[in-house]
């Protein structure tokens, strides 16, 4: 089974059976191939069925194949840098090779459960600037203030720029107690360095509350950190509880969310809409497939969803579909844009693969890689940490209400 993702460190498991071989290569006999051999030739594969640019960054993938078969592999640590250096030329972040450390720690972390400083991160496709997506609430990284497009210059005094993206997440992974130094660079500010002390972090995607404001006798107000496998069971929970208390409108909040399982992001966007497309996904050959509601809302109450800088990838297809089914109005910023899906293939050893697969489209058609959604109502963000998000301090967040409140005294004069 592939699991499809849309954040750059959060992915699934599968594998792409053989293809045929073309006449024009030489190689060594298939019974010769090495275990390393044939793990080179298994990535090869994977890409070359499933990368979504089917010119290959404009490279002769035939022959990157051929040119890493001629070395010599006698180790899986050859093996390894061989597989990286092959991937390189594609130069998409995102298509990575993933040692057996790093693929279980990413099976771990889309389970719900992380070790290290609790960032999302991801890696400008110019320029190798490393970004900060968003913290996890509740994590080490948060406390230490680090925020939404907030750049990592260094770890430990080693600069992001010639590693790749899973190299910056084990950097910052480490025991727990320990520190890991990081050079941050901000808008406005000249760049600064803060110690962030590793912890084991239980990630709790949903919060929920039945609260009361003016012009809302009761109000939904539901807060999803990220799309983890634990995301859809517990979000419908908490939305059919609220339900029975008898809210009368929602405030869904997708501030800092950065994303994770594609199917995590269509499964609650059903839980919203009747009816209608909740995303397209485009392949390598501009084929469109598309994920639709299945007509089994669980309210139709009137929903504001509240989004900002930090709000990337599986965020963007739930905000979109809300937004452009006129199921919902957007408030806040404009979100990360991030329009690519990964999915994550088993390889032999322990190791996987990662490979961007197709890009997304929202219902209207809007592909939002590199620009992300523009909210409904632009609202610039009064406060910095999360502690604070849906508060009197919050105006992202009293602007939502006063939508909704508009809303319920339309409703109830019709």
């Amino acid at each position: 089974m592939t699991v499809s993702l849309a954040i750059a460190l959060w992915v699934g498991a599968a594998v792409i059976p053989d293809g045929a071989w073309p006449s024009s290569l030489t190689v060594p006999h298939a019974l010769a191939f090495t275990n390393q051999q044939q793990m080179v030739m298994e990535v090869w594969r994977i890409v070359n069925r499933s990368y979504v640019d089917e010119t290959f960054n404009h490279q002769n993938w035939w022959f990157m194949r051929q040119k890493v078969l001629r070395q010599q592999l006698p180790t899986w640590t050859a093996t390894y840098s061989a597989i990286e250096e092959m991937l390189a030329v594609l130069e998409d972040p995102y298509t990575r090779f993933l040692p057996p450390n790093q693929y279980q720690s990413l099976q771990t972390n889309t389970n719900g459960e992380l070790l290290g400083v609790g960032l999302q991160i991801a890696k400008d496709e110019e320029g190798g600037v490393l970004r900060v997506i968003a913290p996890i609430e509740g994590s080490p990284a948060e406390a230490a203030g680090l925020m939404p497009q907030d750049k990592i210059l260094e770890i430990n005094g080693t600069s992001t720029v010639t590693i790749s993206l899973d190299e910056a997440a084990a950097r910052m992974r480490g025991a727990i107690g320990s520190q890991v130094a990081l050079k941050i660079g901000r808008v406005d500010m000249p760049p600064f360095e803060v110690n962030v002390r590793r912890d084991r972090i239980t990630i709790n995607p949903v919060s929920a509350e039945l609260r009361t404001a003016t012009g809302l006798p009761k109000l939904g107000y539901l807060r999803l950190g990220q799309f983890n496998g634990n995301a859809v069971s517990e979000l419908k929970a908490a939305l059919e509880d609220l339900e029975k208390q008898g809210a009368d409108a929602y405030i869904l909040d997708l501030r800092n969310n950065p994303g994770g399982l594609l199917q995590a992001g269509i499964e609650i966007a059903r839980m919203w809409i009747d009816q209608g497309t909740v995303v397209y996904t485009v392949n390598r050959q501009g084929a469109l497939g598309n994920y639709d509601a299945i007509g089994k809302a669980i309210t139709n109450d009137p929903l504001v969803v509240l989004v900002n800088q930090g709000t990337a990838s599986a965020s963007e297809i739930l905000a979109g579909a809300l937004q452009d089914n006129g199921r919902a109005q957007l408030v806040g910023e404009t979100t990360f844009g991030k329009g690519l899906i990964q999915s994550l293939f088993d390889l032999p050893n322990g190791a996987g693969l990662a490979v961007t697969i197709a890009k997304y489209e929202t219902p209207n058609h809007h592909d939002i890689n590199k620009l992300g959604i523009s909210p409904d109502q632009a609202v610039v963000s009064s406060v910095e940490q999360r502690k604070q998000f849906g508060t009197e301090a919050d105006q992202q967040y009293q602007a939502a209400i006063a939508l909704l409140a508009q809303s319920f005294a339309m409703a109830q004069q019709s």
